[in-house]
């Protein structure tokens, strides 16, 4: 249902405009698809977002994502690193050097594979909550 006068809301995949459940969008997001309409992909490379949603045309090129999803990774990651690090260490004594073998590499490996579906629900999360121009207002920077 589309409408030009206002007085019903746009639709985008089934749920109305002014309806953006949460916890779908963000989920939409983490699986690398539209927050919107949840079939057109959100990424056009491993961190790039696309412009416009080739499903619905939602306008996805003025989210901010920025410091937020590598803070939620370190933040995650290092909880779980640290944590397994010392379970490891209490079961198995081994050398500081086989540790860092270990661990370095794991945490890197895991960081890559987890920064984009974190970054997507980002996404998803702004544009469930209408911020940074989702919400079809211009996002002007306020003198404060």
């Amino acid at each position: 249902m589309t409408t030009d006068s206002g007085a019903q809301p746009m639709e985008f995949g089934g749920v109305d405009k002014a309806e953006r459940p949460l916890g779908q969008s963000i989920m939409r997001g983490m699986l690398n698809r539209c927050p919107a309409c949840g079939s057109g992909r959100l990424f056009k490379a491993y961190l790039k977002p696309v412009d416009n949603c080739a499903a619905c045309g939602e306008d996805i090129s003025h989210q901010r994502a920025d410091d937020l999803p590598p803070y939620l990774v370190i933040l995650v990651l290092g909880h779980v690193m640290v944590g397994g690090f010392m379970m490891t260490d209490l079961v198995f004594q081994v050398s500081m050097w086989v540790h860092l073998a270990i661990w370095v590499p794991l945490t890197i490996i895991i960081a890559l594979l987890i920064i984009q579906p974190i970054k997507g629900g980002v996404i998803g999360l702004q544009w469930a909550l209408k911020m940074h121009g989702f919400g079809g207002e211009p996002d002007e920077a306020r003198d404060i």
